[in-house]
C-alpha cells in the first residue's frame, strides 16, 4: 500500500474544534493499518478540552512521584487529537492474527485511519452477532465501568474474583449519573443480577430514557431518600454501593448520604473544579464509610494479572450482547458525520443539547 492521508479532529482553541490532516506512510511489519468506521464522543473528559478546565492545561503529571505539578503546563493549544473510543475495519494486516476486513473495537482517537502495533494496541475483534456501532463502548467505555464493578467486588472479595458483579448479586445498587459510564455501569449491575438498579440524574429526559431501558430513575435528592427508606437489611439503612459518576461534588456528596454504615462509594467521576460541596464531617465521618477511585489504568491491587483491559472488554461483549436492542435504541442517540464534528461540538458547548451517547460515523 501506499502513503495515505489521515484526518483529525481536535481543538484548535478554547471553544474552536477543528480538523487537521497528516500523511502515514505504509505500516510497518507486525502492524495493522485501519479504517475508522465511528468514533465515540466522551463528553466528560473532552468537553475539558474545548472548555480549558482539563488539568493538564494548568499543570504536569509527575509520573515518577505521581502527582500533579501546578504552575508546568504539559498541555496547549492546538490540541491535534482527542478521544478513545473507536470501531474500525483492517485494511491491511501485516500480523497473522488479523485480517483485511475484519472489525476491531480500539482506541486511538477521532481520526480516520490509524496503524495500529498489537504489542502496544488494544485491538478487541467484533462479534458478527453485535453491531459494529456498539464496538464504541468496547476497548475503553464500557472496561471503564466493568472496572468500577470490579472495585466494588474486591472490596468484598479481595482477591477471590471470580465473576464480575459477584458483589452485587441479590443487592440493590444505586447509581449516580446517566452519562455513558454511569449508563454502563448501571447494566453491568442489572447483569451481575442486582435486585433492584437505580439511576440517579438530574434530567428529566435521561430519567424517561433510563425508564425505557427498565431501571428506576430519580433525581439524586429523591435516590439517596429513596435508598435510606427502602433499602435495609439487619437495622441497617441504605446501599452497600453507590457508583458516582457525575462531574459534581455535590453528587459525591448525594452518594454518601445513600450508603449503608461501612458502605462504599465506587468514585468513577472526574471532578475538575474542586470539592466545594462534599462534606467529610457529616456522613462519611459519622458512618464510617469509604470512597474508593477506580480508574481504567489500574484495575483492584493483585487482580492485574486476571482482570486485564481484554477481559474487562470480552466482559462488555457479552453485556452487549443481551442488551444489544435497548443501546441501539435508548443510548446512541446521536450519529453525527465526522466532517460536520467541529461544528456539533461548538453547538454541544454553546447550547448543551440533551444527549446520552454521542458517535461520530466517519466510514460506511
Amino acid at each position: 500500500m501506499s502513503e495515505r492521508q489521515i484526518r483529525s479532529l481536535g481543538i484548535e482553541r478554547e471553544g474552536q474544534a477543528s480538523i487537521i490532516s497528516y500523511n502515514e506512510g505504509d505500516p510497518a511489519h507486525g502492524h495493522v493499518r485501519l479504517e475508522t468506521l465511528y468514533t465515540g464522543f466522551s463528553a466528560g473528559t473532552e468537553l475539558t478540552f474545548m472548555k480549558h478546565t482539563n488539568p493538564y492545561f494548568h499543570s504536569r503529571w509527575d509520573g515518577d512521584r505521581g502527582v500533579f505539578v501546578p504552575g508546568e503546563p504539559s498541555l496547549h493549544f492546538p490540541v491535534p487529537f482527542l478521544g478513545y473510543m473507536e470501531v474500525a475495519r483492517v485494511v491491511d494486516s501485516r500480523d497473522p492474527a488479523f485480517h483485511r476486513g475484519q472489525i476491531l473495537a480500539t482506541t486511538f482517537g477521532h481520526k480516520t485511519g490509524h496503524t495500529a502495533d498489537p504489542s502496544r494496541d488494544v485491538l478487541i475483534p467484533m462479534p458478527d452477532d453485535l453491531d459494529p456501532v456498539l464496538g464504541v463502548f468496547v476497548a475503553q467505555m464500557g472496561p471503564i465501568a466493568a472496572n468500577g464493578i470490579l472495585h466494588a467486588d474486591a472490596e468484598h472479595f479481595g482477591t477471590q474474583v471470580t465473576r464480575l458483579g459477584q458483589s452485587l448479586t441479590d443487592k440493590p445498587v444505586l447509581v449516580i449519573g446517566a452519562g455513558a459510564v454511569g449508563l454502563m455501569t448501571a447494566l453491568f449491575a442489572r447483569q451481575a443480577g442486582a435486585s433492584e438498579v437505580l439511576v440517579a440524574d438530574p434530567s428529566p429526559w435521561r430519567r424517561e430514557r433510563l425508564e425505557a431501558m427498565g431501571f428506576l430513575a430519580m433525581h439524586e435528592d429523591d435516590a439517596w431518600h429513596y435508598a435510606r427508606t427502602h433499602w435495609h437489611s439487619g437495622g441497617e439503612r441504605g446501599a452497600d454501593f453507590v457508583f458516582q459518576t457525575r462531574a459534581h461534588s455535590g453528587s459525591l456528596h448525594s452518594a454518601l448520604r445513600a450508603l449503608r454504615p461501612q458502605g462504599t462509594v465506587i468514585d468513577l467521576a472526574f471532578y475538575q473544579g474542586g470539592a466545594d460541596d462534599l462534606r467529610l464531617g457529616e456522613e462519611f465521618h459519622h458512618n464510617g464509610l469509604a470512597i474508593r477511585c477506580a480508574q481504567i489504568n489500574r484495575v483492584p491491587r493483585g487482580l492485574g494479572h486476571l482482570w486485564d483491559r481484554r477481559r474487562l472488554g470480552a466482559e462488555t461483549v457479552s453485556m452487549l450482547r443481551k442488551e444489544q436492542p435497548t443501546v441501539l435504541r435508548e443510548v446512541i442517540t446521536h450519529i453525527v458525520r465526522f466532517d460536520d464534528g467541529p461544528a456539533f461540538l461548538g453547538e454541544l458547548v454553546q447550547r448543551r443539547p440533551e444527549f446520552m451517547q454521542i458517535v461520530f460515523q466517519v466510514a460506511e
